[in-house]
């Protein structure tokens, strides 16, 4: 049984990550909770530029998919893993909230 969840492992963890970031974001008020439409642009066009900065650097021969066994095998386009998109998802929402955050504590 857990060897049939393991491909799905890393996408998971993402999907939970960015689940808790969530709550912390509606804990706090920060993004998506404030303002919304703010927040899926932002989040939006930091994901639609990374993704063209993978997709050039696959293009390039610099990045690929690798073989790791926590991957669900699900591709995007050549060398682009389903799980980059969520990863890319975390990183910006990640950085949004820290930015945010900070940007309300230097206000007190």
């Amino acid at each position: 049984m857990i060897d049939a969840l393991t491909p799905f492992a890393y996408l998971a963890a993402l999907v939970l990550s960015i689940t808790g970031l969530y709550l912390l974001d509606r804990r706090h008020k920060l993004a998506f909770a404030s303002s919304p439409r703010a927040a899926a642009l932002s989040i939006g066009i930091a994901v639609a530029l990374f993704l063209v900065w993978d997709l050039v650097g696959i293009a390039l021969g610099i990045f690929f998919r690798g073989n790791a066994p926590q991957l669900s095998g699900l591709l995007l386009a050549p060398e682009l893993p389903l799980e980059e998109l969520f990863f890319l998802i975390l990183l910006s929402y990640n950085s949004l909230l820290v930015y945010l955050g900070f940007a309300r504590w230097l206000k007190k």
